[in-house]
């Protein structure tokens, strides 16, 4: 049952929260030196007295819900704590402080959970950032960063943020999908496993497209499982997701750049450096923006079998994006060259999609390959038969 997220509540936990600070700074007693266990008993013992030395009339049940959300408040990452030790949540969105949202199954939820004030956003994104060296202010409003546990981090603040601090995280899971766990909750199809399975193992270069939230990560990390082996994978990544079960892997991570502008590393840094690595299959997390040409390149030149993700809403869309991507990148060719080098470097999109009730399936696999003319033509191998509507 959810607890107490009231005005008068909130405005409690903020006296006591202080209250506990202060008490921590007069022992002495600095967090991250002690053990947990003595700092929450350390709490729940102060929290107790200042609520009998004040007379609050709480009920035994807000007792215990003020204690929890001060041992949160102090050691953690305040009301995000719950949401984060829930598993069944995959994405946690404040849009300011008494609106929180989470996914649970690919559905939105209001969640029962606020913060105090915008203050209170402002401290616990700074906690999140403190162990990285990273900044946010006003010359700098916007971050990406990392929690301990791998899940990735945006934060905007006002000026870029008119209601407020806001902080969207995408949860990492040590558990991935499986194959028969995507089979058992129809994400996709004994037919489609095989399709997928052959490609992977002949090698085949492989682009998975789809909007946000469809679960390209998971579907790249089920399908790498297939991958021999005595082969030798790169993968690269903006926040590391993947979770590769292989015994041979090389993971990289690019580098945004430091408080003066300057140590950036991108990911088509990072793929130009992975060819001199002796890769046998390069994965890029995704694709956004340069690394698209060294990918492609390298497709075309020894290392087949090689994989990424591409936000796209259709198989179609996907070749249009890999296009555009290579425009803004300044690769300059004829649009006959740029058909020819997508056809020879790409074998295959898999496209998915979520469905209006929160599913994520496979709704088509397609081979890419060129006419006469040299142009793109995209061949169906499998289509699911569940032709409800998708949301993204």
């Amino acid at each position: 049952m959810a607890g107490r997220i009231d005005d008068e509540y909130q405005a409690l936990k903020a006296r006591a929260h202080q209250m506990v600070v202060e008490r921590l700074d007069e022992e002495g007693i600095e967090v991250g030196r002690v053990s947990r266990e003595r700092l929450v008993e350390f709490i729940r013992a102060a929290a107790s007295k200042y609520i009998a030395q004040s007379r609050i009339p709480l009920s035994n049940r807000d007792v215990s819900q003020l204690s929890n959300d001060l041992v949160d408040e102090v050691t953690g990452y305040g009301p995000l704590e719950p949401l984060l030790s829930d598993p069944r949540v995959n994405d946690i969105l404040v849009n300011g402080p008494d609106s929180v949202y989470t996914e649970v199954s690919g559905v939105l939820h209001k969640a029962a959970v606020r913060f105090i004030d915008d203050d209170h956003v402002m401290r616990i994104i700074r906690r999140i950032l403190a162990p990285l060296g990273r900044r946010l202010d006003e010359s700098s409003p916007m971050v990406d960063a990392r929690l301990p546990d791998g899940s990735r981090v945006n934060a905007i603040i006002p000026p870029l943020a008119l209601d407020g601090p806001s902080i969207s995280i995408r949860k990492f899971s040590q558990d991935m999908l499986t194959a028969d766990q995507l089979l058992a909750n129809g994400s996709m199809t004994q037919e489609c496993l095989q399709v997928l399975k052959q490609a992977v193992e002949g090698r085949r270069n492989i682009i998975i497209s789809g909007g946000t939230g469809t679960g390209k990560t998971t579907m790249l990390n089920m399908i790498s499982h297939y991958i021999p082996r005595n082969e030798r994978i790169l993968t690269i990544e903006d926040s590391a997701e993947l979770s590769l079960r292989h015994p041979h892997v090389v993971r990289l991570e690019t580098r945004p750049p430091n408080t003066e502008g300057k140590g950036r590393v991108t990911s088509r840094d990072l793929v130009v450096n992975a060819l001199r690595m002796r890769p046998d299959r390069i994965i890029v997390g995704e694709v956004r923006s340069s690394e698209i040409i060294e990918l492609l390149q390298a497709m075309n030149t020894g290392h087949d079998g090689s994989m990424s993700t591409l936000h796209a809403n259709s198989s179609r869309d996907a070749l249009v994006r890999i296009e555009t991507l290579l425009a803004i990148s300044g690769y300059e060719a004829s649009e006959q060259s740029i058909s020819r080098l997508i056809a020879s470097a790409v074998d295959l999109i898999v496209q998915l999609v979520r469905t209006a009730d929160g599913r994520r399936m496979v709704r088509e696999v397609v081979a890419v390959e060129q006419d006469d003319q040299f142009r793109c033509v995209l061949k169906p191998i499998y289509r699911s038969e569940d032709d409800t509507r998708m949301v993204s």
